[in-house]
């Protein structure tokens, strides 16, 4: 299912008559579903919309390719959507769920025949500095990945390519995290807070795909209630949630569970602006 939105005007230097295409890689929580040696009734399904890779999001607009997050399922993903070429990676904090398939960039590389650009904060950095130690050293040999790191923070607006991005601070627990908005697409992972000067910046945004890790409460992520409640605080026109684990429930009963304008996103799933 493709969800469209028509967007005649867009705030600011947003505006733009090009279409922005999101594609939800994956909406799955750090083990993925299903889950390994479960055998609860999600993880046996056989809906393909209860089949969640780790998240992460695919932006096109106008030529350029963005990605938020590279887990572990990145390399498949890549190739499950097709993806050919891809100008950067947005990082949203160094939690190995988010980061551990950024090797795999080295395609990329290739195809390019230049770095790819990382943009994290520079907590972030530094851990990928260290997690890929091997592609920052002197000594460079045939094959390893091409980085060049860009340092951005919650206050700085930055561009890659066609595509306008603001900073969104979020908090996991006690860890900074930062989710993004281009236009009025926003996408925030792994919180359970989300500040006030945030909830600001989102402000008339239409879509919004926000985590939603379970049912019952957790410590670091918000569960279904909790996302629920902050949608309707921040009221987009659709609301998608993401970062499930196989105790958010089956994807068709949940669903109709939800508010008017919400609903489980899935893998696969593409939005356009």
């Amino acid at each position: 299912m493709n969800y469209h939105v028509s967007c005649l005007s867009l705030p600011g230097k947003f505006q733009t008559s090009a279409f922005v295409k999101i594609t939800l890689l994956g909406t799955g929580t750090s083990q993925g579903v299903p889950m390994i040696g479960c055998d609860c009734n999600v993880c046996l399904s056989k809906n393909k919309k209860d089949k969640r890779l780790r998240s992460s999001v695919l932006i096109e607009h106008d030529g350029t390719s963005i990605v938020i997050d590279t887990g572990p399922d990145f390399r498949y993903q890549m190739l499950r959507a097709g993806v050919k070429d891809l100008d950067a990676v947005l990082l949203t904090h160094e939690h190995y769920d988010h980061v551990a398939g950024l090797d795999d960039i080295r395609a990329f590389n290739r195809i390019r025949r230049q770095p790819m650009d990382v943009y994290a904060e520079k907590r972030v950095l530094t851990r990928v500095e260290h997690e890929l130690d091997y592609a920052f050293g002197d000594r460079k040999l045939p094959g390893l990945p091409s980085i060049r790191l860009n340092e951005i923070n919650e206050f700085e607006n930055f561009r890659v390519g066609s595509i306008d991005l603001i900073p969104l601070r979020t908090m996991h627990h006690k860890l900074p995290v930062l989710g993004f908005r281009t236009g009025d697409f926003a996408y925030i992972t792994d919180t359970n807070y989300i500040p006030q000067e945030t909830l600001k910046k989102l402000t008339g945004v239409k879509v919004l795909v926000l985590t939603a890790l379970r049912l019952t409460p957790h410590i670091s992520h918000f569960n279904l209630e909790q996302a629920v409640e902050a949608m309707q605080k921040i009221n987009p026109e659709r609301g998608f949630f993401t970062h499930m684990s196989h105790q958010i429930g089956l994807h068709e009963e949940v669903n109709k569970t939800l508010p008017a304008g919400m609903e489980l996103g899935y893998d696969g799933l593409e939005i356009f602006l």
